[in-house]
């Protein structure tokens, strides 16, 4: 019934839509559309973008200005927003922009791969170099004599230091270069900014062309766009851009909650939340809410690190850490699994993710916090156990022994006595008399084996 409702109440707002329409002109709207790529270019981006291009073209737009100010960020992402840029029947200028911002590492293939590329003034594009493969500390550089180099070396270029490393350089070198190709920009240039990281400021970038346009602001951009001319899909399109008015597309309420959970932060105190949550539900079952929120904010921890570049062996140590933190509390080695643990916590949070991919790792203020919680959790753990240790039984057989007691009756080496508010039947090779005091040995069955008491007072 409910979804024969929604599909009703759909095809309403459809049949009224259409019929709105009908009044109005069924040319494409004057406007370009506005999407603001800002901060490390993440799933959440590629998502804001896809959404971007796809009201694009249910507005039938003119055109898609594509805002950058980025680090750069994840390859995959990078790949899809590139895809949609591709496949697009609508001009994508892309615009690095205010003054100030860059469009580094992904934005730079992003710029090459746009119809038309833009800047702003006191603006940088470059260092495309995939940094994930390990920054500095993989590289070498070719320090041979001129008169040693191979045809086409250049000194002081840095080089991959191993053949896996080389293999993705020269993949990325090769899209880098198809999309340079495609658009007609710079080949060399961008093949140097994979290899060197070499970077440009937009007056740079327009005379090496890099770039077509350096424009102060959005009307100076369309301004300048008017009358250009772009191919889409092996066909020319001139551009009218001179009238058109901007309508930025703001990111809707899941995009921006996928933009907070894939955030390594708080992902990764997501994934502790979790673990500490269930941890608790199984310390003390029956607890339910460490379990409910726990469970969830796991499950929602996970899902953001499956779309992140997790290392494996850095999730294996925090994992490893903590079990070792609970060992203690449960297997108490005099601080050793402990302070173990807090090591192997600390550093496997350092090594959660993989590379040097910027906007994605973890801040140390967060390693840091988590890592005190933590121990500070071990040690609360290990007080409670040696309280635990310290405190005195106070029920089952071992509460009963060496308790004291009285005789109630006694003859021939056996009697009743009063325990702990129990009537006990009592055997001992002393002799007592109603109303004294003895103290327990030992239970055999249902039988107390007892002696006088020693801290009794003697009968007056």
């Amino acid at each position: 019934m409910v979804h024969f409702l929604y599909r009703l109440i759909t095809v309403a707002l459809l049949v009224l839509g259409s019929g709105a329409a009908l009044g109005q002109s069924s040319e494409p709207a004057n406007v370009a559309i506005l999407l603001d790529v800002n901060g490390a270019i993440g799933p959440a981006t590629s998502e804001y973008i896809r959404d971007g291009f796809e009201e694009s073209r249910r507005r039938q737009a003119k055109l898609i200005v594509l805002r950058l100010n980025t680090p750069g960020g994840l390859d995959p992402s990078m790949r899809e927003i590139i895809g949609e840029i591709l496949k697009s029947t609508i001009p994508v200028i892309s615009y690095v922009s205010p003054s100030g911002a860059r469009a580094a590492s992904a934005g730079t293939y992003i710029v090459y791969a746009s119809h038309l590329a833009a800047m702003a003034p006191s603006t940088h594009l470059g260092a495309a170099t995939p940094v994930q493969l390990g920054g500095g500390s993989g590289w070498r550089n070719d320090d041979k004599k001129d008169g040693e180099k191979k045809d086409g070396d250049k000194k002081g270029t840095p080089l991959p230091a191993n053949a896996g490393e080389a293999k993705a350089i020269n993949d990325a070198v090769a899209y880098i270069r198809g999309l340079a190709e495609l658009r007609g920009r710079n080949v060399s240039w961008a093949e140097k900014a994979v290899r060197e990281a070499a970077t440009l400021t937009a007056s740079e970038a327009q005379s090496q062309r890099v770039i077509e346009i350096v424009a102060k602001d959005l009307s100076d951009l369309l301004s300048q766009a008017e009358g250009r001319t772009v191919t889409i899909n092996d066909q020319q399109v001139r551009l009218h851009t001179g009238s058109l008015s901007t309508t930025a597309i703001e990111a809707d309420w899941r995009n921006r909650i996928l933009a907070t959970i894939t955030n390594p932060n708080i992902a990764y105190i997501l994934m502790l939340i979790g673990l500490y949550g269930l941890l608790f539900e199984f310390i003390s079952p029956g607890a339910v809410f460490p379990g409910v929120i726990g469970g969830i904010a796991l499950l929602v921890g996970l899902y953001a690190l499956n779309l992140l570049p997790i290392n494996y062996a850095g999730a294996g140590l925090l994992l490893l850490g903590i079990a070792m933190m609970v060992a203690e509390a449960f297997l108490p080695s005099f601080g050793v699994l402990g302070i173990g643990g807090v090591i192997s916590f600390a550093v496997g949070s350092l090594f959660l993710f993989r590379g040097d991919v910027p906007g994605f790792h973890l801040s140390w203020p967060v390693v840091a916090a988590a890592t005190i919680a933590s121990a500070g959790f071990l040690v609360i753990a290990l007080a409670a156990v040696w309280r635990a240790h310290q405190r005195e039984v106070t029920t089952g057989e071992a509460a009963l022994l060496r308790s004291a007691g009285q005789v109630l009756w006694w003859a021939d080496g056996k009697g009743e006595v009063l325990v702990k508010g129990e009537r006990w039947a009592a055997k001992s090779e002393t002799e007592f008399t109603p109303g004294d005091r003895v103290r327990v040995l030992e239970r055999q069955n249902l039988k107390l084996l007892v002696e006088p008491d020693p801290d009794a007072s003697p009968k007056s």
